[in-house]
């Protein structure tokens, strides 16, 4: 009898699932050697990746991702690795507009700096958004743990939690962990409560239903929204409206010109979040700021030195994603 795990919130797949259960996926492109923290800017979204050891092979370039509790792998490397996927042990995982069953193989051991996991199951999947990656690092259900991004100086760092404080040059947005760890941040958007999901596997910003219809009364005169269709890691695929949203404020630091996608997602249903003005923040914003950092036992946010950002995607520039094209958020 086929064994079905229970569901990871592998929201970090969004840009479609290519042969979900079996099957090669498309050929991938080789990533920049190098380069793990790329920046946003006007004609690209900037991702984060690790170097990660499998069995003590590697290192693998993975996609660093705040918003998934747990990690997946490419059908290319665990074929690489010989690691044959179990047909009769699939695992259910949620994207954004719906949920998938795909098979999974087992890893003895997976490192990335200080983070050690053993004798741990990864589902096998391939998704666009994973082109030159080998997999994608969920990072929401980390406990003692601490990841810093440096832009400038392509650094990704994880190591343990240490009671250092505030780094100086940044500024801190206290926060809560939820079910399955995700870290959440107080926010205001347009003067709305919001309940703000840090998110680096999401390379656009997302809202839910409650938020788009919060901000009807700043949306008088403003330009009419544009229609999407957004795939998420499912072959369910979802309408979104594209719009310019007023300021958003993080504590201290305030982000201005940002493109938010709105849309009756299922993710916001699997999180709760269906009912109450939340917003997942993508790369598109994250990736603007000189540095970032996560502790995860303090449940904290750290922005390098920016208190006033401006937001580098406020409409899709040539080249990128526009209206009426499949969004990957």
């Amino acid at each position: 009898m086929r064994a079905v795990l229970p569901i990871w919130y592998l929201r970090g797949l969004l840009a479609g699932l290519a042969l979900p259960v079996s099957g090669e996926p498309p050929p991938e492109p080789s990533a920049e050697v190098g380069v793990f923290a790329l920046p946003t800017r006007i004609d690209q979204i900037g991702r984060v990746l690790a170097a990660v050891k499998i069995d003590d092979k590697g290192p693998f370039k993975f996609i660093v991702d705040t918003g998934a509790s747990h990690s997946t792998i490419s059908p290319h490397l665990a074929a690489a690795l010989g690691l044959d996927p179990a047909a009769e042990v699939r695992m259910r995982v949620n994207g954004i507009t719906g949920t998938a069953e795909v098979p999974s193989v087992t890893v003895h051991k997976l490192q990335a700096g200080d983070l050690v996991m053993e004798e741990t199951r990864l589902p096998v999947v391939w998704a666009p958004l994973m082109a030159g990656a080998d997999g994608i690092l969920g990072v929401a259900g980390l406990k003692e743990e601490t990841i810093f991004v440096d832009f400038r100086r392509n650094r990704v760092t994880i190591s343990r939690s240490r009671s250092w404080g505030t780094p100086a040059g940044f500024s801190r947005v206290a926060g809560q962990r939820l079910e399955g760890g995700l870290l959440t941040v107080p926010a205001r958007i347009g003067g709305i409560r919001v309940q703000a999901i840090i998110d680096t596997g999401s390379e656009r910003t997302i809202g839910n239903i409650a938020l788009r219809d919060a901000l009807k009364g700043w949306r008088r005169g403003a330009p009419l929204r544009e229609v999407t269709q957004v795939y998420g890691a499912t072959i369910d695929v979802a309408s979104g409206e594209m719009e310019v949203a007023p300021t958003m404020d993080l504590g201290s630091v305030r982000i201005t010109d940002v493109t938010i996608v709105y849309g009756d997602f299922h993710i916001f249903e699997v999180w709760g979040m269906r009912s109450r003005p939340a917003v997942i923040i993508g790369m598109d914003v994250l990736g603007t700021v000189s540095a970032l950092g996560i502790d995860f036992r303090r449940s904290e946010l750290y922005l390098e030195g920016l208190r006033y950002i401006s937001g580098a995607l406020r409409r899709p520039q040539p080249g990128s994603l526009g209206p009426g094209e499949p969004q990957r958020v």
